[in-house]
């Protein structure tokens, strides 16, 4: 399965979301800090890796949660996963 980098981003929308249902990102630059923008804390973020995760159907490990830091970095890390055949 592909993503691009639209559907990356809209995932990721979809999923700040709802943990932050008035998240705004019509002003959101792409290498904005997205924990610091929504005042994302330390138990959100592992919620955040395992909704993109079960949703794109990709595996989010921990030491893959810095790639969770910017919209640019969460969609390289979509697109990324999304186009890798998964281990058997």
């Amino acid at each position: 399965m592909t993503m691009t980098e639209s559907e990356a981003r809209d995932l990721v929308v979809k999923e700040v979301r709802r943990i932050v249902p008035d998240a705004e990102f019509d002003d959101l630059a792409p290498d904005a800090d997205l924990r610091r923008t929504f005042e994302l804390d330390s138990l959100d973020l592992p919620g955040f890796g395992e909704l993109l995760a079960k949703d794109a159907a990709i595996r989010v490990d921990e030491e893959d949660y810095p790639e969770l830091a910017t919209m640019t970095s969460c969609q390289r890390l979509l697109s990324s996963r999304a186009a890798t055949p998964p281990v058997s």
